[in-house]
């Protein structure tokens, strides 16, 4: 059976709206589902817990979910999964940034894409990362598009309480909360000093870093190609570091970003590996798929090669 787990109020409510017009169409094709509906932070995880948990033969049976909300949302349901049957994952966005969606160029009509999920022709298995914070002992946070410290990380913490971004996404300006609070936390930005270590082998000092981020897509911050190279199926991550320039100079770095073109700046750095383990001079704030992972000195993230099984 399909289950769908909905977040009503991913966009100011436009998950309510979306899921009526879902809702209406299952029963007029007489679809069989099962509906799980959030209504706090951490309702998502759980319920993929629960569908995805082994309970003798019935736990083994395919899973089918569909997810509506944002890229939130989506990233506590890949966080609940527990990985131990088969799993489908059919998405349809009504989020803020949707970087997943458009890291995946996943159709963006919420029409069409219920009808690509009632009835798949094509799936991708994909990468997952795992960003781990801390040391002893070490939490860990799965993510589909990337994870982060420092600047990015901070534009993401500021985004889940602001009232900002509540207000734009009311007036359907919701991807101007992303440059509002971005221009805020470049104001507070300060550079840090660190160590960042690749595949356990290739050590680089990060000088005067502003943020590192790493990519299992390319988008982030509602459609910013910090990862310009990012391909969820090569078992890689693309990171992207910002050390060693002025805070004026990182402006038409980030800006240039929108269309892939930071590369082109001093002071801008890929890396490509499997593995990376970050140790800063001073906590920093830190995200995985824009949700808090608190401030850390200690950050890693490592990838999962072709986990995650989505209609497409």
């Amino acid at each position: 059976m399909l289950e769908f787990i909905v977040n009503p109020n991913s966009r100011c409510g436009r998950g309510r709206k979306i899921w009526n017009q879902v809702e209406q169409k299952l029963k007029e094709q007489g679809v069989e589902y099962g509906l799980h509906m959030t209504s706090a932070p951490g309702d998502a995880e759980g319920f993929a817990r629960q569908l995805t948990g082994c309970r003798g033969e019935e736990g083994r049976k395919p899973c089918i979910i569909a997810v509506l909300g944002g890229d939130g949302t989506l990233n506590e349901v890949i966080q609940g999964l527990t990985l131990k049957q088969p799993v489908t994952i059919g998405y349809i966005q009504c989020g803020s940034g949707n970087d997943f969606a458009r890291g995946m160029k996943l159709e963006s009509n919420p029409m069409k894409m219920l009808e690509r999920i009632l009835h798949p022709k094509h799936y991708r298995v994909v990468d997952y990362g795992i960003a781990a914070t801390g040391l002893y002992p070490a939490a860990y946070r799965r993510f589909a598009v990337s994870a982060g410290i420092g600047w990015d990380a901070a534009i993401c913490h500021n985004l889940l309480d602001s009232a900002a971004k509540r207000f734009l996404n009311k007036v359907h300006m919701g991807k101007l909360a992303y440059f509002v609070i971005g221009l805020k936390q470049w104001a507070l930005a300060k550079p840090a000093q660190g160590t960042l270590v690749l595949d356990g082998a290739r050590k680089i000092k990060l000088k005067n870093m502003l943020f590192l981020s790493a990519h299992n897509l390319k988008y982030e911050g509602g459609g910013f190609m910090f990862g310009p190279k990012a391909d969820p199926e090569d078992g890689l991550l693309e990171l992207c570091v910002m050390e060693n320039m002025s805070k004026l100079k990182m402006v038409p770095a980030v800006l240039s970003a929108k269309f892939g073109r930071h590369g082109i700046f001093r002071g801008v750095h890929f890396y490509r590996c499997r593995e990376a383990r970050v140790h800063m001079d001073r906590p920093l704030a830190v995200h995985a798929d824009g949700e808090s992972c608190g401030h850390q000195q200690d950050f890693a993230v490592t990838c999962q090669k072709k986990k995650l099984r989505f209609i497409v």
